[in-house]
């Protein structure tokens, strides 16, 4: 995630998820990726693809080019167009939309079960995912949690976030999205403190 953000963006994020752990029992970890794979075989199966259909096109004005030109023609272009199309935002744009949501939940429920291994269901645990490549944001939480918050209150902080990063302001909108995820966390696990205040 440190290297999505600025220096300044990553403190108040830090400032943000320490809030919330005062406040809560219960734990909640982000995870911000710039893609959920490196899907590596996409740009060269298309470059593959781009450099038969130019060496058709070749052989279709020139049908006088020798076998050796031909193969010269389609192996430049297959040296170029692989680097390109491996560019990421380009890369990202070749993948079907339903394999990337489809990588990305995969790779969210794996980060899920990495920052929170061990205890099954004994731990109140969030888990804020979010996929910057492929567009996705995901609340995962424990089942004991995820009972007792509705599904819409997640949704909502999803939302929100989404609509902060179309305009630009993802840093601002996963602070917010903290927030909110820390206000519910409190009133479902408040921390120790205030345990304590309640019984006074």
């Amino acid at each position: 995630m440190r290297s999505s953000f600025s220096v300044d963006e990553q403190q108040r994020i830090d400032a943000a998820i320490a809030e919330v752990e005062r406040s809560t029992t219960a734990d909640l970890d982000i995870m911000v990726t710039r893609a959920s794979d490196h899907y590596s075989l996409y740009p060269l199966v298309w470059a593959g693809c781009g450099a038969l259909l130019l060496g058709g096109l070749a052989t279709l004005f020139r049908a006088d080019l020798s076998g050796r030109t031909l193969i010269l023609i389609e192996l430049s272009a297959l040296i170029v167009l692989t680097p390109l199309l491996d560019w990421l935002p380009i890369r990202l744009c070749l993948i079907p939309t339903r394999v990337k949501r489809t990588h990305a939940r995969q790779l969210g429920r794996r980060e899920f079960d990495a920052h929170f291994p061990g205890d099954g269901f004994s731990r109140k645990r969030i888990l804020f995912f979010v996929s910057l490549g492929e567009h996705y944001v995901e609340i995962i939480a424990d089942h004991d949690t995820h009972a007792r918050v509705p599904a819409d209150a997640w949704n909502k902080i999803a939302h929100d976030f989404v609509a902060a990063v179309k305009v630009g302001h993802v840093a601002d909108g996963l602070i917010a999205a903290i927030g909110s995820c820390g206000a519910l966390l409190s009133t479902h696990y408040p921390g120790i403190g205030d345990d304590q205040d309640h019984l006074r």
